[in-house]
């Protein structure tokens, strides 16, 4: 019996099945643990695959985990300030769950060899998108009166984001719970002035 020549996978197909294996990797090995070979193997690919895409194990770690999150979701419009400000943690809070701290300190330490990977990683914690957000979600809470400030300072504006990282990156708890302390006890007496 003939079998059928296999068909050679290419583009996003690919690229899915590589990223689904670093996946796997990650959540069976850890960052440390993790080799281009055992991503190969489990991707059903080769090595100079991967390699001729990523230059090294960070540059390949990084485009996977932070695949498809980039984009920012759309801005939360409860109708009130602590609901906006919720919805928009508790959204961020799910990117960051993508993560591990170990892959994020791992890929931090790995890439100060590399200055354009550590930027881009650096970049993509800053999420430029989120002080424009959290703008527009207090813009629209001034206009209802519960904020101080149509335009609060920069510093400001980039706190909730901050305090996210922080917990993120001390492995600390981002459930609803800590969601909520960080905005009835930091954000909304800051924003509302209160």
């Amino acid at each position: 019996m003939e079998r059928e020549p296999a068909t050679r996978r290419r583009g996003s197909v690919l690229e899915d099945a590589i990223f689904a294996a670093v996946a796997a990797e990650l959540a069976e090995v850890g960052y440390t643990r993790l080799t281009v070979t055992a991503v190969a193997d489990r991707a059903g690919t080769s090595k100079p695959v991967l390699y001729r895409r990523w230059p090294s194990r960070a540059h390949l770690v990084y485009a996977a985990v932070s695949h498809g999150h980039r984009r920012p979701g759309p801005v939360p419009d409860t109708g009130s300030l602590r609901g906006d400000l919720l919805e928009w943690l508790a959204d961020r809070a799910a990117l960051a769950r993508r993560w591990s701290a170990d892959t994020l300190w791992g890929l931090l330490a790995e890439s100060a060899a590399d200055p354009a990977l550590l930027a881009e990683i650096r970049g993509d914690l800053a999420r430029p998108d989120d002080r424009r957000q959290i703008a527009e979600i207090v813009a629209r809470a001034a206009a209802r009166g519960e904020a101080a400030a149509a335009d609060p300072a920069e510093p400001l504006l980039d706190l909730p984001a901050q305090l996210l990282r922080e917990r993120f990156l001390l492995d600390r708890p981002l459930d609803p719970a800590a969601l909520e302390r960080i905005v009835d006890h930091v954000l909304l007496p800051l924003l509302s002035g209160r």
